[in-house]
C-alpha cells in the first residue's frame, strides 16, 4: 500500500524501519498511520514511512520499534516530487477475474470482470493493503443492481467506482479528508462514473437509508458508528466493514449483533479482516448471492 501527494511542500522525515516480512508491514502501517505519518513505501526488507517534521516524535516511534521488534533509520528529505517516486513502485492489483485496480500508466487487462483506474494521491486505497483488497472480494458476493450503496470513509473512491460498476442505482461517498475528496472526484471522472456523489463529512447521513454500506475504516470508528450504520441500513441490506485486524474479530461481531446485524461471512487475508453483515428484515429483498 502506497499513499501519495504531488510535492512534499514542508520538510518531512523518511524513516526506514526493517521488516520480518509482508504481515509485519502492514501491522506497522496501522499503527504508524496513527502516529501522523501520511505515506509509506513496502519494499521487501523495509518499510519506508513518511511524516511531516513538525509531527515527528521520536520516543513514539521508539516505543512502536521496541514493541515490534524492529530498527529504524531516520533521513531528512527535501521537496519531492512523490507522483514519480509512487509510479516506480505502485503496480496493477488483481482480485481474480473479479477486478483489477491500476493506474493509467499501467497497460489495460482484458480478462476482468471491472477494470478500476485510480491515481491516489495522499489518499487510501489502492487496493495494495490487505483491507482494500478483502472489500472488494466481499463485494464480489453481492448483487448490486439497482442498489443504493454508502461509501464511508471513501478515500481514492475505489470501491465507489466498483459499486457503480457492478450496477448500483446511486452511491454516496463521503470522507473527512480534503485530499480523498479531490482525489475520489478525479478518479471518478477517470472511470466515467455517473452514479456516484461525493461529499465532504465526518459523519452518516441519519435521515438517508441503504441497501449496502461500505466501511473500511478502523476498530475505533467503526465501534462507534456501527449502531448508526444499522440504522442507515435497510432491512435485509448489507454491510462489509474491514480496517481491522484478527484479534478484533469478536469484539466488532458482539458490536455488529447487538446492533441487529447477522452475520454472513469473514474473509482474512495476512492479519487483517473483512467482515459482511446483513440485517434482519422483511421489507426489502437481500442482495446476497453467496459466490465463493
Amino acid at each position: 500500500m502506497t499513499r501519495k501527494g504531488h510535492f512534499f511542500m514542508e520538510t518531512y522525515f523518511e524513516v526506514t524501519i526493517t521488516i520480518s516480512g509482508q504481515e509485519q508491514s502492514s501491522l506497522l502501517i496501522a499503527e504508524l498511520d496513527a502516529l501522523g505519518f501520511t505515506g509509506f513505501i513496502e519494499e521487501s526488507t523495509c518499510l519506508k514511512a513518511y511524516i511531516p517534521a513538525k509531527d515527528y516524535s521520536p520516543q513514539l516511534l521508539a516505543d512502536l520499534c521496541k514493541k515490534e521488534n524492529c530498527q529504524f533509520t531516520k533521513a531528512a528529505i527535501e521537496p519531492t516530487n512523490w507522483n514519480e517516486k509512487w509510479e516506480s513502485s505502485f503496480s496493477p492489483v488483481l482480485v481474480g477475474s473479479f477486478a483489477i485496480v491500476r493506474a493509467t500508466f499501467h497497460q489495460p487487462v482484458k480478462e476482468v470482470e471491472h477494470e478500476i483506474l485510480i491515481n491516489p494521491k495522499m489518499s487510501f486505497g489502492t487496493g495494495h493493503h490487505p483491507t482494500t483488497f478483502l472489500m472488494i472480494q466481499q463485494m464480489q458476493r453481492l448483487d448490486l443492481r439497482n442498489k443504493r450503496v454508502f461509501d464511508f470513509g471513501t478515500g481514492t473512491g475505489v470501491l465507489s467506482i466498483l459499486a457503480d460498476k457492478m450496477g448500483a442505482m446511486s452511491t454516496l461517498a463521503v470522507d473527512n479528508d480534503e485530499w480523498s475528496i479531490e482525489n475520489a472526484k478525479e478518479n471518478l471522472l477517470l472511470n466515467g462514473t455517473k452514479g456516484v456523489r461525493i461529499e465532504a463529512a465526518a459523519y452518516p447521513p441519519e435521515n438517508d437509508r441503504f441497501d449496502l454500506i461500505l466501511a473500511n475504516i478502523n476498530r475505533s470508528v467503526l465501534l462507534k458508528f456501527i449502531p448508526t450504520l444499522s440504522r442507515i441500513l435497510m432491512p435485509n441490506g448489507n454491510i462489509i466493514i474491514s480496517g481491522f485486524l484478527k484479534e478484533d474479530q469478536e469484539l466488532l461481531i458482539e458490536a455488529a449483533t447487538e446492533a441487529n446485524l447477522s452475520l454472513v461471512t469473514v474473509m482474512h487475508k495476512e492479519e487483517w479482516l473483512s467482515i459482511l453483515f446483513n440485517k434482519v428484515g422483511e421489507d426489502s429483498p437481500t442482495i446476497f448471492q453467496g459466490v465463493n
